[in-house]
């Protein structure tokens, strides 16, 4: 696990300097590996874990279904750019100035 947290999250730079903010940051470390190492052992399609850390920090402002995602990629960007469409749709019919005419 150590190998595992200092390959794919570097903590080189804290984002604190008191000892509160370090501890916090380590132990976000930890969490986000071990939802990740929890979500790769519940999927079928086989990642590798650093594979999986690159685009899970790829798409943290994303709303994407993440067990979705790693199961089938292509299936989730495909829906999710249906959905963006009908939305798209949506405002362009209702005439909000939102639609920028994507």
């Amino acid at each position: 696990m150590y190998k595992q947290v200092k390959q794919n999250f570097p903590l080189k730079y804290f984002l604190g300097d008191n000892e509160n903010a370090i501890i916090i940051q380590i132990w976000s470390v930890m969490l986000a590996n071990l939802l990740l190492t929890i979500l790769k052992s519940k999927i079928q399609r086989k990642w590798a874990f650093s594979n999986m850390v690159s685009v899970v920090r790829q798409h943290l402002m994303s709303y994407i279904n993440a067990y979705s995602f790693f199961e089938d990629p292509e299936g989730a960007w495909r829906e999710l750019i249906r959905e963006r469409k009908e939305k798209d749709l949506e405002l362009q019919n209702t005439g909000f100035p939102e639609w920028r005419g994507a």
